[in-house]
């Protein structure tokens, strides 16, 4: 038992010197190359399907919204309905379209998007949050502006779990003396 660990233990510090020495091999040529990449931000890429459109997705709460982003002149449609047809508040139509007001994009981009779950206010966090993304793969230079508004960032806030031995998230049940 004892020579087994002994061979064993042996037989993976030889591994590890082997990897380490491949590592210092391919690291040497590639360390000039290395250190110039770290200085520079980047490169990112445009991202089109085959139809030229720029497909991202965007969460909020529990919405999830497939967003198609195309060059047109500013139609929004969202799940087979006109914006001002599904979100009907004028809050949540300017919510969808900040991204391109914050890119000075208005009226350049036909979206179509594919929203389900949750609330309306979740569904327009959700297609905003996707617009942004797709913004960015369709114009790789708008990443900046959008990033800085926070709008590539998903919003992590969620609903708090009901826990047991209580009437709500954090709300106690009503006490009684007598």
């Amino acid at each position: 038992m004892a020579t087994t660990r002994k061979t064993t233990s042996a037989q993976l510090s030889g591994l590890k010197a082997a990897v380490k020495e491949q590592a210092k091999e391919q690291a040497a040529p590639d360390a000039p190359v290395a250190a110039n990449a770290s200085n520079e931000a980047p490169k990112h890429e445009r991202k089109l399907d085959k139809q030229g459109r720029a497909h991202a997705i965007g969460k909020r709460k529990n919405a999830i919204a497939r967003v198609w982003l195309k060059p047109g002149n500013g139609k929004i449609i969202v799940n087979g309905r006109e914006l001002k047809v599904y979100f009907a508040r004028p809050v949540l139509q300017m919510v969808v379209n900040q991204p391109f007001a914050v890119a000075d994009r208005n009226n350049q981009f036909d979206v179509e998007c594919l929203v389900v779950g949750g609330g309306l206010s979740g569904q327009a966090g959700a297609v905003k949050h996707g617009i942004s993304k797709a913004l960015t793969y369709f114009e790789p230079d708008l990443r900046k502006p959008l990033k800085v508004a926070k709008f590539l960032t998903r919003d992590s806030r969620v609903v708090e779990r009901k826990k047991y031995g209580r009437a709500k998230a954090r709300r106690r049940f009503q006490f009684s003396k007598r």
